[in-house]
């Protein structure tokens, strides 16, 4: 690290901001001491900071993701993503297993240049710095995450159902099949959320972002993955997550029937039998979501057996709208 008075002006150009001084900076390890302004030099390439990335999960207050920053490209201005070293572990219960979940900037390395080209991922670039640390640099994808892009189509329930979910489900048939692809690669996701599937608006592509979790779980490589990827398609049918507190307020003669087998064995309050409060669900959608209940016999183990069923559900939906 050391001060660079020489890069003042351009750093002022890029961020639009009164700066008083810039460092350029080679080595990321220390990440929590970086500053909007600090220009990260990595490879002969340079970024400059622009703030810290916040996560916003779930309509939970947003916390400052310290690691992960904002930056632009120096040579032409271009927003980007910045990804610094860091790591964390913790558990995470599945029904009576236990999963050990890590960080792992090698493993998104790795998943970045394997995706390299596919509009189904994020894009980036992983730069290494002089002290070693895998910086990933991001392309940032113009658009939200699923729950924000659904929650614009303003409509009672039963009209999404009419009007729109057909679509939907068939644009989320690709980024569940993007997923097994990357287990047939011998990689997973380690972290699918709804809020880690963006829609691009100028593509028009939903791109998986996030790749840096891992874990282990013997009894299934990819059983994390799927039971990501049945909160996300339960969250796309209903365009919301339906809780039992939820259901006590707005379908309470529902409420009365439901039973502890209805609810994800994951997210012990989430609903995933949909058909007890929207009952113009096919049963062959809410065949597909039981698999991800507790009261489910058989779990799905791969992704290819998920679609087996999404499939001809989807094609048992209305029409409706092709926009």
């Amino acid at each position: 690290m050391r001060e660079a008075p020489e890069l003042l002006e351009r750093a002022r150009e890029l961020t639009g901001r009164r700066l008083k001084k810039v460092r350029l900076i080679t080595d990321t390890s220390e990440f929590m001491n970086l500053e909007t302004g600090d220009v990260l030099e990595l490879e002969g390439r340079r970024y400059v900071l622009k703030g810290t990335e916040y996560e916003g999960r779930f309509g939970l207050d947003e916390q400052p993701k310290y690691w992960v920053k904002r930056a632009l490209d120096w040579e032409d201005g271009s927003a980007k993503i910045i990804k610094l070293v860091f790591f964390e572990e913790f558990d995470m219960a599945l029904g009576e297993i236990t999963v050990r979940c890590y960080r792992s900037p090698a493993k998104e390395a790795r998943i970045l240049t394997l995706v390299q080209g596919n509009p189904n991922f994020m894009q980036g670039v992983t730069l290494l710095d002089t002290a070693g640390n895998q910086v990933r640099v991001l392309e940032r994808i113009r658009g939200g995450p699923l729950d924000q892009h659904l929650q614009e189509l303003s409509c009672c329930h039963q009209e999404y159902f009419e009007r729109h979910l057909r679509r939907v489900l068939t644009k989320l048939s690709v980024a569940i099949e993007a997923i097994g692809w990357l287990h047939t690669q011998g990689e997973r996701h380690g972290d699918v959320r709804r809020d880690h599937l963006f829609v691009d608006k100028d593509s028009g592509a939903w791109s998986w972002i996030d790749f840096d979790y891992n874990f282990e779980f013997k009894q299934n490589p990819y059983g994390l993955d799927l039971f990501g990827l049945g909160n996300v398609l339960t969250y796309a049918v209903a365009r919301r997550d339906v809780t039992y507190h939820r259901v006590r307020e707005e379908f309470p003669q529902a409420a009365e029937g439901l039973r502890p087998n209805d609810f994800s064995p994951v997210i012990k309050n989430r609903l995933m039998n949909l058909k007890k409060i929207y009952p113009y669900l096919p049963e062959s959608l809410n065949n597909v979501l039981l698999h991800f209940s507790s009261g489910a016999g058989v779990f799905y183990e791969r992704v290819d057996e998920l679609m087996a069923e999404l499939t001809p559900a989807i094609a048992e939906l209305p029409q409706g709208e092709e926009t």
